[in-house]
């Protein structure tokens, strides 16, 4: 895998759309090749059945890839971490363990490749709007929910903001990475559909230029998110990182917390009254 991968996200996804409309849009699927049995994980309908039938659609399902196809047939992609496509010369050689599957177009072949070891990108096929909805994990789309709609989601269950943006069952597409770019620039409601436009227009940018061949949800150009150490852009401080799960999420105590600092859930436990709960306890911890 290479350093910093991170899973794509929205941006990322509509970045892919972006490249991938003007050579397939209206054109016929000539067929799937499978180099991994392990990537397809449905058998009904069959993915035989998509050969020949003409893309009319391509849409965000959570952090799946769907191409529509002609009779509501549906082939869905979800690329996990690892998982990267990649726009070949037609009927491309899949050659080497990371190449899964090739789908095939008059113009060229739309490739997939898994980084590492472990397979954990999968192909499902789905039969009309019903299939789709089952694959959907519920989630709301943030680019068109009202204040309304966005602030029930957030609260329906008692969660950190954190923990609520990266769910797919209270908002779609967003997970590690977006999420620290919208609690640094938040305010929330406005800040998580602005964070996402901005990144939105700047990967479709840069996909109409050329195929988005490594697509990461960490971004150089980003404030907050993968930046440890690093100073903030907005107040200077050293940017801090929180390990959870296997997750982590950076963030400013002097920006986003009033000088707080968050409690990473390991750390905090071993060191239990020790923890420093402001910057000036965590610089006489880290001077000692």
């Amino acid at each position: 895998m290479q350093p910093g991968a991170s899973m794509p996200e929205l941006p990322d996804i509509a970045a892919y759309f972006t490249a991938l409309e003007p050579p397939v849009m209206g054109l016929p699927l000539e067929g799937v090749r499978l180099a991994s049995p392990f990537l397809l994980r449905t058998t009904t309908p069959a993915l035989s059945e998509g050969a020949g039938r003409t893309v009319r659609q391509l849409r965000r399902v959570g952090k799946r890839i769907a191409i529509g196809l002609d009779g509501g047939l549906w082939p869905l992609l979800h690329l996990m971490i690892a998982g990267r496509l990649h726009w070949k010369p037609a009927h491309a050689v899949l050659s080497g363990r990371r190449n899964l599957a090739a789908f095939d177009f008059p113009p060229g072949s739309l490739t997939l490749t898994e980084a590492g070891s472990k397979r954990r990108a999968s192909l499902h096929v789905v039969a009309g709007e019903p299939g789709l909805l089952a694959m959907d994990p519920g989630g709301i789309d943030v680019l068109t929910a009202d204040l309304a709609c966005f602030r029930a989601s957030l609260i329906r269950e008692n969660r950190t903001l954190k923990q609520a943006l990266t769910d797919p069952r209270i908002v779609s597409g967003v997970g590690n990475a977006y999420s620290d770019e919208i609690l640094h620039a938040a305010r929330l409601s406005a800040a998580t559909r602005g964070t996402l436009e901005l990144w939105l227009k700047r990967l479709s940018a840069e996909a109409r230029a050329r195929f988005p061949e490594k697509v990461t949800a960490f971004r150089e150009g980003m404030a907050i998110h993968r930046r440890y150490g690093e100073p903030c852009r907005r107040c200077g401080a050293k940017i801090l990182r929180t390990r959870y799960a296997h997750n982590e999420t950076n963030h400013c105590a002097s920006c986003q917390t009033g000088g707080r600092v968050l409690a990473d859930r390991g750390l905090s436990r071993l060191l239990g009254a020790g923890w420093p709960r402001t910057l000036d306890e965590l610089e006489e911890l880290r001077r000692h």
